[in-house]
């Protein structure tokens, strides 16, 4: 039987804000008390996974190593059909700006412009259809583990909409809708996300009765 959090402190594995307002809203309800790697000054691990699992199990276990806390780490990324489900795992590596471009850091419209420009060279008719991939993975400092994974389809719009959310969030329509995951309030969006869907999988596990 999976250990279970209970009422801890909580070390959320990124140093992407967007990330850690979106997860800790998440879990607000249910007590727990979360703090970021950014917050405690820990190190990014190199994501050397090939799959979203084996990057977010990576970051989880770093984090509660590091902290001697429980961690929770997300790994999540936009693939897309017609480009063979890329950038899949390496979504948020299309947006880092290499050392001749300048500033460092991530530029999310020249990713979302990367895929745009490999969508149209494939012509008009291409089947823009795509979807959102999440794993939510957590770790004890003794090495136990937990995985739930979520996913949401939709479809690659062009040009970006929207100013809330963070990443492709611009570019990506859900399934049923007619607005980007940017334009979406963030309570509606949490209801429908890679993310929720994770989430919903993690609650059932760990707070569930």
């Amino acid at each position: 039987m999976t250990r279970k959090l209970g009422n801890t402190r909580l070390v959320i594995a990124t140093h992407n804000a967007g990330k850690l307002k979106e997860i800790s809203a998440l879990l607000a309800p249910f007590g727990i008390d979360c703090v970021s790697a950014g917050e405690l000054g820990l190190p990014e691990p190199e994501e050397t996974g090939t799959t979203f699992v084996e990057n977010a199990l990576l970051k989880a276990h770093a984090a509660a190593r590091a902290a001697n806390l429980p961690a929770l780490a997300d790994d999540s990324g936009l693939s897309v059909v017609a480009l063979d489900g890329r950038p899949g795992v390496y979504t948020a590596d299309w947006a880092e700006r290499q050392w001749f471009e300048g500033a460092k850091g991530r530029d999310w419209f020249m990713a979302m412009g990367k895929v745009e420009g490999l969508l149209c060279e494939q012509g008009e008719d291409v089947d823009r259809s795509c979807w959102f991939s999440c794993v939510l993975a957590i770790a004890w400092p003794d090495g136990e583990e937990a995985v739930y994974e979520g996913r949401v389809n939709g479809a690659f719009s062009w040009p970006p909409r929207g100013k809330m959310g963070f990443g492709y969030d611009p570019v990506f329509v859900p399934q049923g809708r007619d607005v980007t995951f940017a334009q979406l309030d963030p309570e509606e969006k949490h209801k429908i996300s890679h993310r929720a869907d994770a989430f919903a999988k993690l609650v059932a596990e760990q707070f569930a009765g």
